[in-house]
């Protein structure tokens, strides 16, 4: 039974009290409590102002963070233990971090703003409806019916600037004079890279979505509703939805076929240093790459070696052939995961490596991924207790089918899976769902992604390949975290074009086409963060170097030292440092633990 309306508004004020008094009395409380009234806040924000391309939202955001950022300043941070300076700290550099990065946004919406001549009219209508302002059905309809008009002109300015595009002067004055000929106002013509048309794309897509809701809320609700604004709003959903088909794939060429080319936003120099003192990584861009390369370099000794144990002499490539010939049969590949999710269980169980409670053991299944999916995750993934399973599907061609087998090999596979699983993502995803949850406000993959693949590295110093096969597999992957690094740098730094990325990969690494591919479409989609490629290999050194430090002389055992990790939750590796040693924090304190070497 629900408490009757008025009480229902009283409970509202109280916890609006109870979360503003967290707020400026955040030294006298635990500061987890400040953390959660920070992401309520910010959670009911977005929920409200929802519209990722709206100027209502990211000044809205805007405004919250600088109110935040005042509360953090009038912190009494002396009063706070230790792992409320820990979330102090990081608390302050998220706020900077998400200010930086709504003013991106904006810029990026500034760069198609002409595009968009709709976008106000929409969010005015979205928002009018939010605030539960009165709607004028006639007036809402008359501003519809100026929507395909509005298009229609765009339109007409980027199929002019598509006709002027690559012609000697002689040939554009005779274009222009023919837009001139017989109008009393001509478009001007606009030009439109393909990135920015994919981009212009997804924000018209949006923008229909949003006006489909307003519609929606209305319609049946409202008497005279219907009858003013079903006309215009279907001429005008229409429309939409025709220009952005003509965005996405008459200029961006996008067409949801394997031969779309590869479009992503390339950060710069400048967006790199902003992420990087994000994640708490006091290096040079340069300095990263190197570190990929010099690791690659050990990668390709190491295949050599593995390469002549099975009889390859230096053609570690010639090894790596055969390795991957070596797959499951079809609609075997989830038995023979469950058969090395066990194996692997057994040996950190063995060496004592890890607490892996009995819950965790049981509570995980596969997954196998689409054809469709497998287009960006053509290997195994992790998603909430499930391994995602990449593997040969029926409606494949027969060359993907191979690549798609190929590419996950017994021997790819069987380091995955421990990957995935347990002592990977699993574990860890079950340790931070019951130590410090207000945490995952900090979630970096630099911890998240560099705790699997330290594990990985830590596995090939116990022998856990039991073959030189399986030394190439686990190389294979190794080898692959360290180009990640290499190529997703060079490409922020415009040093790498898409396919550039996809040659290194399959020359340097062996990657399967069809597998590059699909891994360089998701590394610069936007889906990911842009250091997120990086994270895998930096962040396992970090934890390497951290452990090394942490069990020096026999102060910890690995178990206990991964144990105390996973109870960290998922803060960047730098700051599970400072927690693990206890070192003296001050408010003033910036990324300082240079990890390599």
């Amino acid at each position: 039974m629900y408490p009757p309306r008025p009480l229902l508004v009283l409970i509202g004020l109280c916890g609006l009290l109870s979360l503003s008094i967290t707020r400026v009395s955040a030294g006298e409380a635990s500061f987890s409590d400040t953390l959660r009234a920070f992401e309520a806040e910010r959670s009911s924000l977005t929920q409200t102002y929802d519209l990722g391309w709206s100027e209502v939202r990211r000044e809205r955001l805007a405004r919250m963070y600088g109110e935040w950022q005042a509360t953090l300043t009038a912190t009494d941070f002396s009063a706070l233990d230790q792992d409320g300076r820990i979330d102090w700290l990081l608390l302050r550099d998220l706020l900077v971090y998400e200010r930086a990065r709504l003013a991106q946004e904006g810029e990026r919406l500034g760069q198609i703003a002409e595009l968009l001549p709709f976008r106000a009219l929409v969010e005015g209508l979205e928002v009018a409806r939010g605030r539960v302002q009165a709607l004028d059905a006639s007036q809402a309809a008359g501003a519809l019916a100026t929507i395909p008009e509005q298009v229609r002109q765009v339109r007409a300015r980027l199929e002019l600037g598509r006709k002027l595009a690559g012609k000697d002067a002689s040939a554009r004055a005779a274009v222009l004079q023919e837009a001139v000929a017989g109008s009393n106002n001509p478009p001007l013509p606009l030009t439109l890279s393909p990135l920015h048309a994919q981009r212009a794309a997804r924000t018209v897509e949006s923008i229909k979505r949003a006006l489909t809701t307003w519609q929606e809320a209305y319609a049946g609700v409202q008497p005279d509703f219907t009858w003013w604004v079903n006309t215009p709003f279907k001429e005008a959903d229409q429309a939409l939805v025709d220009y952005a088909k003509f965005l996405r794939e008459e200029i961006a060429g996008v067409k949801g076929k394997p031969e779309d080319p590869l479009l992503g936003e390339a950060l710069g120099a400048a967006g790199l240093v902003r992420d990087l003192a994000r994640e708490g990584l006091p290096y040079q861009v340069e300095e990263l790459i190197a570190i990929g390369e010099r690791e690659f370099a050990w990668c390709e000794q190491r295949m050599r070696e593995a390469g002549r144990a099975l009889g390859f002499a230096d053609d570690w490539h010639a090894a790596l052939t055969k390795v991957k010939g070596q797959f499951a049969p079809p609609g075997t590949q989830d038995l023979f995961i469950a058969e090395q999710a066990a194996a692997a269980i057994a040996f950190v169980k063995q060496h004592d490596l890890v607490s892996v409670p009995a819950l965790c053991e049981e509570t995980w299944r596969i997954s196998m991924l689409s054809s469709e999916e497998q287009r960006q995750i053509p290997y195994a993934a992790y998603d909430g207790s499930n391994l995602l399973a990449a593997y040969a599907q029926s409606d494949m061609s027969n060359p993907d089918k191979v690549m798609s087998m190929r590419g996950n090999n017994r021997h790819f596979t069987r380091i995955t899976t421990a990957h995935e699983l347990i002592p990977g993502h699993h574990l860890q995803a079950f340790f931070a769902q019951r130590h410090r949850p207000y945490r995952k406000l900090f979630w970096t993959p630099f911890l998240v992604e560099g705790w699997a693949l330290s594990w990985e590295m830590a596995l090939w110093d116990l022998g856990y390949a039991r073959s030189a096969e399986d030394q190439v597999g686990m190389l294979f992957w190794r080898m692959h975290r360290a180009a990640r690094v290499i190529v997703t740098l060079k490409f922020h730094l415009g040093q790498m074009t898409p396919a550039q990325m996809i040659d290194f990969l399959v020359e340097r690494v062996g990657h399967e086409r069809l597998g590059a591919t699909s891994e360089v479409r998701r590394y610069i989609s936007g889906d990911y963060s842009p250091l997120y490629q990086c994270s895998y290999l930096l962040g396992g050194l970090q934890l390497r170097a951290l452990a090394r430090e942490m069990t020096a002389g026999g102060a910890m055992t690995m178990k206990q030292f991964n144990d105390a990790v996973l109870r960290c939750g998922p803060i960047p590796v730098e700051m599970i440092r400072a927690s693990l040693r206890r070192e003296p924090l001050t408010r003033e304190r910036r990324s300082q633990w240079r990890f390599d070497g």
